[in-house]
């Protein structure tokens, strides 16, 4: 179910970058401090990347990214990045220490690969509302009512129509 989301929110993306121009993408928005599509949308899936990239080594540190900007420029590189994120997704869940520095001091705590997927999904989503607010500046654009919100959130506004 958890890899069914993810590839749900990343359509979702894939959708919103397909109606999208490179100029477009790469707009600021003054309601989002000036940032850009691009930068939300390469954020999302470099932190994925990072992800998959430390899968192997079992050794995680979100702050090491490429921070690449063709992903925040180029629409049809990222969604090639979002592709190749698709078809990378593991399914074999594993112990992952997750490292970051802090004031100075390396942290390491234990976590595990479905943890971190699901700390990606709730990540993705959250920027997704903040690209929601982005796309609010283009009249052409669709998007579905849901994209950036929590599942959660979802699940519960069915349970009040009821």
């Amino acid at each position: 179910m958890l890899l069914k989301s993810i590839h749900h929110s990343l359509d979702e993306l894939l959708y919103l970058l397909d109606q999208l121009s490179d100029e477009d993408y790469s707009k600021s928005c003054q309601a989002l401090s000036n940032a850009t599509i691009g930068e939300h949308t390469r954020h999302i899936l470099e932190m994925f990347q990072c992800l998959e990239n430390s899968y192997d080594l079992g050794i995680l540190n979100y702050d090491n990214r490429e921070r690449n900007n063709r992903i925040q420029t180029e629409t049809e590189f990222a969604k090639q990045c979002i592709a190749a994120i698709k078809m990378g997704l593991k399914s074999e869940n594993k112990i992952i220490c997750l490292e970051q520095i802090i004031d100075g001091l390396n942290i390491r705590i234990q976590s595990n690969y479905y943890r971190e997927l699901l700390y990606n999904l709730e990540h993705c989503i959250h920027h997704q509302a903040l690209i929601k607010v982005a796309v609010l500046q283009f009249e052409n654009i669709l998007i579905n009512e849901n994209f950036g919100v929590a599942r959660s959130t979802i699940e519960y506004r069915k349970q009040c129509v009821q």
